[in-house]
């Protein structure tokens, strides 16, 4: 599996930061069951970078806290795209490091536990939930909690 991380930030960035991305994502695909090797690249962004992504991609000119861009639709007979060591493009993850501070701060939890969160969320957006509609949101919400939980952040 390929996990790749662009720290674009000047956020001190070191080992513990990538083995809770890693173990957020692991933890994501094993929960689903998605034992298929996979491509994810998630980049570590400012407010103003995402809020410049967000405008350009969804039309929404503030700055949010994560940003998922998937690759697959899971439709049927879908061919998924495949890098050169023939694992699947899951998709992109796109963290902006100062939401996840402010958040971490008024949710009164660590900056880890909410970079684990957002990974998290962001996973379950590249394997195909959304929270469009009361139910996926109700699922999506249990599947979160689940895996925080067996990523050893709890909520």
């Amino acid at each position: 599996m390929t996990i790749d991380i662009d720290n674009r930030t000047n956020f001190v960035w070191g080992e513990k930061w990538e083995e809770i991305i890693k173990k957020a994502v692991w933890t994501s695909l094993e929960v689903e069951k998605f034992l298929t090797e996979c491509e994810i690249s998630v980049s570590i962004v400012t407010n103003e970078e995402i809020q410049a992504i967000n405008r350009e991609f969804r039309n929404i000119d503030k700055a949010t806290d994560v940003l998922s861009f998937p690759q697959l639709t899971f439709e049927e007979g879908e061919i998924a795209d495949v890098n050169e060591k023939n694992e699947i493009v899951l998709g992109d993850i796109i963290i902006s490091i100062d939401k996840a501070q402010q958040q971490a701060e008024e949710y009164e939890h660590s900056l880890e536990r909410e970079v684990a969160f957002l990974t998290i969320h962001s996973m379950l957006h590249l394997m195909g939930y959304d929270h469009m509609e009361p139910e996926e949101e109700k699922e999506m919400i249990q599947k979160q909690k689940l895996i925080l939980q067996k990523t050893g952040f709890v909520l």
